[in-house]
């Protein structure tokens, strides 16, 4: 009979490569999944966030009759679309590379205003695009332009308010904002555009409450 001797260390060997064997097909396995820096980057998502918000707790109270209703803005379909336009001439549009809005921006212009409205209001404030119910105070209008200039390497916001009283008085009003010196790169123009959309918004806002 033939006698089978083990070496010693040969087994606590073996396992360690068995070890670093699996932690090899993991990491391979990983590969498809992981960005090694080869990859493209994916595009920026731009969004509008308010410089002014209403405070937590309570907030105003009353009747929807006396409430201000904002609805969205109405806008063209070369700034309504999810791509920032971007002004090349007097007669051609592109979009920035690499950045995509996250939902439609007169949408998110519309939340903006309201949310800013809503931090300097005593009133109710109520957002929406259909709207079945008439407020006191009615705040539409129309989103000119809200992109980037090419030529003057500028951000613009621009846009015609509307506002219509219970009593049937309309009033309108134009409001524009500029960011200067901005690179045409979603980095860049993502900040102006929050930028220029929040002095628009607080100007609008003070216009639409102050009457």
């Amino acid at each position: 009979m033939k006698e089978t001797r083990q070496i010693k260390g040969t087994r606590p060997m073996m396992h360690a490569i068995a070890r670093k064997a699996a932690i090899l097909a993991m990491a391979l396995s990983l590969t498809g999944c992981l960005s090694l820096g080869g990859d493209k980057s994916p595009a920026s998502l731009i969004s509008l966030t308010s410089d002014e918000s209403a405070p937590a707790g309570p907030m105003a109270s009353g009747n929807a009759s006396n409430a201000i209703v904002i609805l969205d803005p109405g806008a063209d379909r070369r700034i309504d679309v999810d791509r920032v336009a971007v002004q090349v001439s007097a007669s051609s549009v592109a979009y920035l590379k690499d950045a995509v809005w996250v939902e439609r921006p007169t949408r998110l212009f519309r939340r903006l205003l309201a949310e800013t409205v809503r931090a300097r209001a005593n009133r109710v404030v109520i957002e929406g695009s259909d709207y079945e119910v008439a407020g006191s105070t009615m705040v539409s209008g129309r989103l000119v332009q809200m992109g980037y200039d090419a030529a003057a390497q500028t951000v613009i916001v621009r846009f015609d308010a509307l506002v219509e009283e219970k009593g049937g008085a309309v009033r309108s009003r134009r409001f524009e904002a500029e960011v200067p010196g901005v690179a045409a790169e979603a980095a860049a123009v993502g900040p102006a555009l929050n930028r220029a959309a929040n002095q628009v918004a607080k100007d609008a806002a003070g216009w639409i409450l102050g009457g």
